[in-house]
């Protein structure tokens, strides 16, 4: 991926992912709960590596690789679900050869920011109707929300073009989102039973 995007670019969106990141970790220090938010973020960050080292045959032909960052910004909050995109992503480059640092800062923008807010927008909108409904659509949007950042990245860069993106990137993921939000509606469900507090947590 290194070399796709022009360094120029590059760097805007590392500024935007290093400012959101400050931006958590100064409301973390405020946080009465920093300890347990920290463990738990460790742990996520732990589950997200693993999860994106998983392939699962997909109908496209092309393995699918789930985010985890919805589960995250549901539960923790949504700058927690943008850290620890952050640290998987530099885990992954360091550890397992994947991304790379110039593009790491897009990979954030797209996976942590855009998708954790989005998520957590839309949560927050439909939990009060239903709570299901709501751990769903987030999912789902959120999804939705970060393939449109990483398709505009990608016809700003002059890299991909607008057709050859609506064929391949949508439809893979909207089948991911429909499969990640039902899922995620089944692990807060069970959460929420075998250990509640997780889910009372201070959002950051």
């Amino acid at each position: 991926m290194d070399g796709l995007i022009p360094l120029w670019q590059a760097a805007i969106y590392w500024i935007i992912s290093v400012v959101t990141v400050a931006i958590y970790l100064f409301k973390l220090s405020k946080s009465e709960e920093k300890e347990r938010k920290v463990v738990y973020t460790a742990i996520f960050t732990a589950a997200a590596v693993a999860a994106s080292s998983i392939s699962i045959p997909s109908p496209f032909g092309v393995s699918i690789h789930f985010f985890l960052i919805p589960l995250v910004a549901i539960i923790l909050g949504p700058l927690s679900g943008v850290i620890v995109a952050f640290l998987c992503l530099i885990i992954q480059f360091f550890l397992l050869g994947m991304g790379g640092i110039t593009v790491l800062g897009a990979n954030t923008l797209t996976i942590g920011v855009a998708l954790s807010l989005s998520t957590y927008l839309f949560y927050k909108l439909l939990s009060d109707l239903d709570q299901r409904l709501g751990i769903f659509s987030g999912t789902f949007m959120g999804i939705i929300v970060a393939t449109i950042t990483q398709v505009l990245i990608l016809l700003w860069a002059g890299v991909a073009n607008l057709e050859m993106l609506m064929v391949t990137l949508i439809p893979f993921y909207l089948f991911i989102a429909v499969i990640e939000g039902a899922i995620n509606v089944f692990i807060i469900s069970f959460i929420s039973k075998v250990k509640p507090e997780l889910l009372k947590l201070d959002k950051i």
